[in-house]
């Protein structure tokens, strides 16, 4: 039996039971549920999830997603074109400081100008404990690929963290 991988992305008004009625249709048609990232973001349901199925179930999972687009929602879904990423590492990245336009913008530049993929972001903005002035967080991890020149990215990183008034840590250590 030949197997199909799909990515699905999903967007949508917020409620109880999108994660559900997804991970039933995808079991229901013999499928496996691989990995997913999933969240609630201004009232909205933000969801990508990546599964495996049986070819010949595709169009039955594909007629199921129409309830949702009837209900609101965004639907896509692709084949999951299944890239590996080449020889290289993962590093960890954290900034908090002030609030202010272009931290994103600044950070993912760098990171850019050296080929670096962002493959996990998470922003968000608080109140600082002592002045209750806006903190902005960030937490992201990034592909390195191999012979990227980390000392190049600290200083970059550096720069713009005493442009920013933002405190970066970052983690060059391989994962295992």
């Amino acid at each position: 039996m030949q197997e199909v991988s799909l990515v699905l992305t999903v967007l949508g008004p917020d409620q109880p039971g999108v994660v559900e009625r997804l991970a039933g249709w995808i079991a229901a048609r013999e499928g496996n549920w691989l990995e997913s990232r999933m969240c609630r973001l201004g009232g909205e349901f933000a969801g990508i999830l990546r599964c495996r199925l049986p070819a010949d179930r595709q169009p039955a999972l594909r007629d199921s997603l129409r309830e949702l687009e009837a209900a609101g929602f965004a639907v896509e879904m692709k084949p999951d074109p299944g890239h590996a990423r080449g020889e290289g590492r993962v590093i960890a990245l954290e900034l908090v400081g002030q609030d202010r336009p272009g931290i994103v913008r600044e950070i993912s530049g760098a990171l850019a100008r050296q080929g670096i993929n962002v493959e996990e972001l998470s922003t968000g903005c608080e109140s600082a404990p002592m002045s209750g002035e806006p903190l902005f967080r960030a937490a992201l991890q990034a592909w390195l690929p191999e012979g990227c020149d980390l000392e190049k990215l600290r200083a970059d990183l550096e720069r713009i963290a005493a442009d920013l008034q933002v405190d970066v840590s970052f983690d060059p250590a391989p994962e295992g």
